[in-house]
C-alpha cells in the first residue's frame, strides 16, 4: 500500500443518514430535502442568463497575473462595503477563490505545523478539515444557550496555551445565527490584544440578519485595536458560489496591517488562483448579485417566521435566530438524535441535518436551511411537528 500523508487520516466511511438518502434517491423515492443551502438550485428565476451576459460584455480577457487580486475588483469590493457604511481601501484586501482558500492562506500565514487554532463550537463541521490540510490542530471554544447564544470566555481562555496563533469567530454564526454582542467584541480584542493572538472574523452572512439590534457587532472591518481578518465573498454576499471568488480584509494597526499583506501576498502569488474574467466582470456580478441577496434575505425571513409559526406550541423548539441562512430546532429527548433523522427520512421523507454534524454539545437538535423553497420548507416542518407530537 502506498503511502499518504498523515494529513488525511479522515473517516472516509459515508454515515448511516447519508447512506438511506442516496438509497432512497436512487430507488425514485421522493425527498423533501431541507438541507438545500445553493441559490443556483433553491431559486427557479435565478438569473443565469444576466449573469451570462456579463461575462459576454467583456471586452479583454488579457491575463494580467496580479497576487492581491484585480485593482478595479478590489475596488469593486469597496463599493460593496461602502454601501453598507463600511470603510475599505483596496490596499487592504487580497481576493482569494473562496472563503475556505482565504482559511488556508492564513493559517499558512499564521502557524507552523503543530501550532493551534481556536474555532467556536457550535460551528461549521469544516475547521478542523480545513486545519489539518495545513498541519495544523484546530480547538474548540464552547459557545452556550440560555435562549440566546453567547460565548463562553472561561472556557476560551482554557483553550490557549502557547502554541494557539489565531482565534477564528464565525460573525453572525452558523448554524447558531447569533452574532457578536459589543461586550463580547470588546473582549475578545483584549483577549486577543494580551495574547498577541490574531482573530479570523469569518463575516460571509453579514448581509442576513434579522430584524434590527444596536448591540450587534456585524464586522471586525473598522477596528484598528488588533491584527484581525475580516472573511467574505460572493457566495453568501451575491449568492453566487459557482464563481469562485471570496477576499480577506486585513484590519487593525496600520504596521501589524503592512506586514501581514506583504507576506499574504508572497504566499497569493505563489498560487495566482482567481480567476481573470470573475474579477473583470466583479462589478457587475455585484449588481445582479443584490437582486440575489435581497431574494435570499427575503425568503429567510419568511420561512423563518413559518418556522416559529408551525411550532410553536409544540414539542419541537426553535432556538433563538439572529441571522444567516440556517435555524436550529430541539426535538424531545425521547430518541437519539440520529433516530429523530433517520425516522424523519424513512417515515416523512423530510431530510435534515443533525445537530452532530455542527458539534452540538447534546442532543437532539436538527438544523434546516432557510433558502429552501418556501411550498417544500413549510411541508417538511409541518412534517417534523407532526412526528415531534406524537411522541
Amino acid at each position: 500500500m502506498h503511502h499518504y500523508s498523515r494529513r488525511l487520516l479522515w473517516n472516509f466511511h459515508a454515515n448511516s443518514l447519508s447512506d438511506q438518502a442516496r438509497e432512497r434517491r436512487t430507488s425514485g423515492q421522493a425527498i423533501n430535502d431541507l438541507t438545500r443551502s445553493n441559490p443556483t438550485e433553491c431559486f427557479e428565476d435565478y438569473p443565469h442568463e444576466e449573469i451570462g451576459r456579463a461575462f459576454a460584455e467583456l471586452k479583454s480577457f488579457r491575463y494580467n497575473p496580479e497576487p492581491l487580486g484585480a485593482e478595479s475588483a478590489r475596488y469593486a469590493v469597496c463599493t460593496y462595503y461602502k454601501s453598507r457604511g463600511i470603510h475599505m481601501t483596496p490596499d487592504r484586501l487580497i481576493l482569494t477563490a473562496s472563503t475556505s482558500e482565504a482559511y488556508a492562506l492564513l493559517f499558512k500565514l499564521l502557524c507552523d505545523p503543530g501550532d493551534e487554532i481556536l474555532v467556536p463550537t457550535p460551528s461549521y463541521p469544516l475547521f478542523e478539515f480545513l486545519a489539518d490540510l495545513e498541519s495544523v490542530r484546530s480547538k474548540s471554544y464552547q459557545m452556550e444557550f440560555d435562549g440566546a447564544w453567547y460565548l463562553d470566555f472561561n472556557r476560551l481562555h482554557n483553550q490557549i496555551t502557547d502554541r494557539t496563533r489565531a482565534l477564528v469567530v464565525v460573525n453572525p454564526n452558523n448554524p447558531t445565527g447569533s452574532f457578536l454582542k459589543q461586550n463580547e467584541f470588546e473582549v475578545l480584542l483584549n483577549v486577543a490584544g494580551k495574547q498577541r493572538m490574531p482573530i479570523i472574523s469569518d463575516e460571509v452572512f453579514l448581509d442576513y440578519g434579522f430584524g434590527a439590534d444596536s448591540d450587534r457587532v456585524t464586522t471586525f472591518i473598522e477596528s484598528d485595536a488588533v491584527l484581525s481578518f475580516s472573511l467574505n465573498g460572493l457566495s453568501k454576499a451575491a449568492g453566487m458560489p459557482q464563481m469562485k471568488l471570496g477576499w480577506i480584509a486585513i484590519n487593525g494597526p496600520v504596521e501589524e496591517r503592512a506586514r501581514a499583506r506583504e507576506r499574504l501576498e508572497l504566499i497569493a502569488d505563489t498560487y495566482l488562483s482567481v480567476g481573470t474574467p470573475v474579477q473583470y466582470a466583479l462589478p457587475r456580478l455585484f449588481e445582479i448579485g443584490e437582486k440575489i441577496r435581497r431574494s435570499i434575505a427575503g425568503r429567510t425571513r419568511t420561512n423563518l417566521s413559518k418556522l416559529y409559526q408551525i411550532l410553536q406550541d409544540s414539542a419541537a423548539q426553535v432556538l433563538r435566530c439572529e441571522g444567516g441562512w440556517s435555524a436550529i430546532v430541539r426535538l424531545p429527548a425521547t430518541q437519539s438524535e440520529e433516530s429523530w433523522t433517520l425516522r424523519l427520512l424513512n417515515e416523512c421523507g423530510v431530510l435534515v441535518q443533525p445537530g452532530y454534524f455542527f458539534d452540538m454539545a447534546s442532543e437532539p437538535y436538527i438544523v434546516v436551511s432557510l433558502i429552501t423553497a418556501p411550498e417544500e420548507f413549510e411541508q417538511g416542518i409541518a412534517q417534523i411537528h407532526n412526528l415531534a407530537m406524537s411522541h
